[in-house]
């Protein structure tokens, strides 16, 4: 009865390894740095390194839009202030003339025949 236990308990020992080999090169290949997933943590990892440079970057370039904006409208809104007295001074001027000037022909363009039998 001995002898059947401790078959027994070696066949179950030789079970164990057996399953803890295949499950250890299991492990092993799931945790492969180019084709299991640690290399799809490293590839994700890389990509958002590259995400969080572009998206800073993308916030400095919008902070400097921001300020660019803000200097334009106060420059808009100063010219349209300047506009305003100017548009408000030009009632104050007086109503231009309504008599019309007389049309004269410009003395220094005068028309002059085609001269025929002259070669120049």
């Amino acid at each position: 009865m001995n002898l059947i236990a401790d078959v027994l308990l070696v066949a179950g020992a030789l079970g164990a390894a057996l399953y803890c080999y295949v499950l250890s090169r299991r492990l092993r290949r799931f945790t492969d740095l180019e084709k299991g997933v640690g290399g799809a943590v490293a590839v994700m990892s890389a990509q958002v390194d590259d995400l969080t440079k572009t998206l800073t970057a993308a916030q400095s370039t919008a902070k400097s839009s921001v300020v660019q904006l803000d200097e334009l409208s106060v420059r808009a809104e100063e010219s349209r202030q300047r506009l305003e007295l100017l548009v408000a001074s030009l009632h104050d001027l007086p109503e231009p003339r309504t008599t019309p000037t007389p049309v004269h022909e410009s003395p220094f363009f005068v028309r002059r025949g085609a001269q025929v039998g002259h070669d120049g």
